[in-house]
């Protein structure tokens, strides 16, 4: 069997943090640059319900970065 190529940990100051914590502050940044290009292109005025593109945008960012480590 083939090891594993990407860490499941990240240790930071000697304490192991999941590495899904770092994905989910990076798919926040992500997700809120996106939010803020498309609050700046009108997008929104034509949406239903914002708030819910809004937290499907982040999910949807989230596990594309949570399927690059956990497979």
């Amino acid at each position: 069997m083939l090891p594993d190529p990407l860490p499941r940990e990240i240790a930071f100051h000697g304490v192991l943090l999941p590495t899904v914590a770092a994905l989910f502050l990076l798919a926040m940044l992500l997700s809120w640059g996106l939010d803020r290009l498309l609050a700046g292109s009108g997008v929104y005025r034509h949406v239903w319900h914002p708030i819910l593109l809004r937290i499907s945008l982040f999910a949807c960012v989230f596990a594309g970065l949570a399927l690059t480590v956990h497979p």
